[in-house]
């Protein structure tokens, strides 16, 4: 089960490169095993041309190595934060994609504009606060992963999959490696969709409550009817 576990984040990390997201080293992908608390994840600094599933660290879910020669992502303790405090979620993906990266930098939420953003996310990607001195000086992946999930406690991280860190970047996630990948591509597309419409139109409010409802909520739950069943 492991090496399997091994094989998806490697494929979910290489997703990221086939879908223009990175460029060298710059993201990540993990994904969890729950049931034996084991984590793998892309190792640092290592470049999407030659990663394959044997590179993957694993690792326990305090950070502990379990397997695996190579250092694990230097955004590691941020992931293990978010899999403590989210427990639904299977994997998750960072990024420094560009569109995103850019409503990120201004410290500014990505607002539901139209129904592509809400076939995904139940309503504006949040930003988190600025981090403080401290917070950066001292544990500072750690500290992102708790901003993180600062932003969620009124918000919901299975309605929303992903955040954008306030001058760093997008955080997504999904219920397998695979669909972390996935809010990724996702997140990117609505933020450039988003960036071009305020161009357009700066002033234009989100889309309505009602229309917010139908798009996401038949896709998502117990009344979710698109696609196959």
């Amino acid at each position: 089960m492991l090496e399997n576990l091994k094989i998806d984040v490697c494929e979910a990390n290489l997703e990221l490169k086939r879908n223009n997201l990175i460029i060298y080293s710059w993201g990540n992908v993990s994904g969890i095993d729950r049931e034996k608390g084991i984590v793998a994840i892309k190792p640092s600094g290592v470049s999407y041309d030659t990663l394959t599933p044997d590179n993957i660290v694993l690792l326990d879910i305090e950070g502990n190595i379990i397997e695996g020669e190579l250092c694990p992502s230097s955004d590691t303790a941020t992931h293990l934060e978010l899999y403590r405090n989210f427990p639904n979620i299977g994997g998750i993906c960072h990024t420094h994609s560009l569109n995103a990266t850019v409503w990120a930098q201004a410290c500014q939420p990505i607002p539901s504009l139209g129904t592509t953003h809400a076939d995904y996310y139940y309503g504006s990607i949040p930003v988190t606060a600025a981090m403080t001195q401290d917070q950066i000086q001292f544990d500072y992946e750690l500290n992102t992963g708790k901003v993180i999930v600062e932003t969620f406690e009124s918000l919901n991280p299975d309605e929303i999959p992903g955040v954008l860190v306030a001058n760093h970047g997008p955080f997504t996630w999904g219920s397998i490696p695979a669909k972390a990948v996935e809010s990724a591509v996702v997140l990117e597309k609505v933020a450039e969709m988003a960036l071009k419409t305020a161009i357009l139109k700066p002033e234009l409010p989100p889309i309505s409550q009602t229309l917010l409802d139908k798009h996401y909520l038949r896709k998502h739950g117990k009344e979710a009817y698109y696609g196959q069943r």
